[in-house]
């Protein structure tokens, strides 16, 4: 049963679309459209504690968002290989987490395929993160998240800022603007 959620999970990725807007996250996202950020940025989840939904780290070993985060704000950039708008913002995410003072990142690939897959494909991109991966997409499921990209702020207190879906500069003014609320 859970094989045929996640590949059902996985089906509505492909034909949606990583950068298409779906039923009520794009509602939340229209009504932010005034905000800084514009149009992507979504605070309706604002307050929500991170969830502890274990994924595995760069060297195949469990951890969690909790867990990365250490009690400092975290910005959780949910990608995959095969999203276009994902891979456009992976070296930004990279610049940004060697900037004194930006939040921890964890740039968490949704893909299915083998682990070394993902850490070669950074490796090939020249992208230093680390190469977190969620195979079976319950990251994105326990964030209600169904569109890549999708960037989530969580304050050092562990609960969600904002987040962001779709593509974004992320080392740019409109960035730096909303990167000014990690706490």
């Amino acid at each position: 049963m859970r094989v045929l959620f996640l590949a059902a999970a996985f089906a509505a990725l492909l034909t949606s679309g990583c950068d298409r807007q779906a039923g009520s996250q794009s509602e939340a996202v229209a009504a932010d459209a005034t905000e800084p950020g514009g149009p992507g940025l979504d605070r309706s989840q604002a307050g929500k504690a991170m969830p502890a939904v274990g994924f595995k780290d760069g060297e195949g070993e469990d951890t969690s968002l909790p867990a990365i985060a250490g009690g400092k704000p975290l910005l959780v950039n949910l990608w995959a290989t095969w999203c276009a708008p994902c891979v456009k913002e992976l070296p930004t995410l990279d610049a940004l987490a060697d900037r004194a003072g930006a939040p921890q990142i964890a740039a968490i690939s949704q893909d299915t395929a083998a682990p070394d897959k993902v850490r070669a494909f950074l490796a090939d991109k020249k992208v230093g993160l680390e190469a977190y991966q969620d195979s079976e997409m319950e990251l994105s499921m326990a964030l209600g998240s169904q569109i890549m990209p999708t960037t989530i702020l969580y304050g050092s207190n562990g609960k969600e800022i904002w987040r962001f879906t779709g593509d974004l500069d992320w080392t740019g003014a409109k960035a730096a603007e909303l990167l000014k609320e990690a706490r």
